[in-house]
């Protein structure tokens, strides 16, 4: 039977997508999140540990596209140094998982904060530890905090659940409201403004697979 639609093609195969790792991430939540506003069920999802290296994946097509929160620090890298190969083609807002200041349970006075720089960095007040390290990652800096390499961290409130025994809660940020951005390797912009609506992303969908299929005859 001939595929009628986009959300059908959608499902033929699945849709792959390239975003920052490890599993856990917040960009996870949210690809996944996007998948199912957009009724695609069947997709992969490759984990990155730099957005250089989704685009490496997406040009060799290896995926079909990048998830990107718009505050991540290598976002204008993303679309600056590769906006002729590279397209932005669809943006949403979403809220995502609580945010705190956690620390090892061991530590009275903490003297070392891990932070996802410079996305979080005024989030709260960092002066307040004499030293701050960047990670490229949430899930990376709560890993720094369980091995003793840092006394504290900005991290997934939920980790303090997680180890109850070896990590308090210091302070709850709460979640912030992120836009994030879908990029492809067709440009979606045609002449006039793109919104809501539009459906940008599985026309897209549409016409890789369509592409895909031709080829395979």
């Amino acid at each position: 039977m001939a595929v009628s639609n986009a959300r059908d093609l959608a499902e033929s195969s699945p849709v792959r997508f390239a975003t920052l790792g490890p599993g856990g991430t917040n960009h996870e939540l949210i690809t996944k999140r996007y998948l199912q506003s957009q009724g695609i069920r069947s997709h992969e999802i490759k984990f990155v540990l730099t957005f250089k290296d989704a685009i490496t994946l997406l040009l060799a097509d290896e995926v079909d596209y990048i998830m990107q929160c718009a505050v991540h620090p290598e976002t204008p890298q993303t679309l600056g140094e590769n906006f002729r190969t590279v397209f932005a083609i669809d943006c949403f807002i979403s809220d995502s998982q609580e945010l705190a200041v956690l620390t090892r349970r061991a530590i009275d006075r903490p003297e070392s904060i891990g932070v996802l720089l410079p996305a979080n960095e005024k989030y709260t007040d960092l002066s307040r530890w004499p030293k701050v390290v960047s990670f490229p990652s949430l899930p990376l800096i709560n890993d720094a905090l369980l091995a003793g390499e840092i006394d504290s961290g900005l991290v997934y409130r939920s980790y303090a659940d997680k180890h109850p025994d070896t990590l308090r809660v210091d302070e709850v940020i709460g979640s912030p409201d992120d836009v994030w951005i879908v990029y492809g390797k067709r440009r979606a912009f045609q002449g006039k403004l793109i919104g809501f609506g539009d459906r940008a992303f599985l026309n897209d969908v549409l016409s890789l697979r369509e592409q895909a299929t031709g080829l395979a005859r």
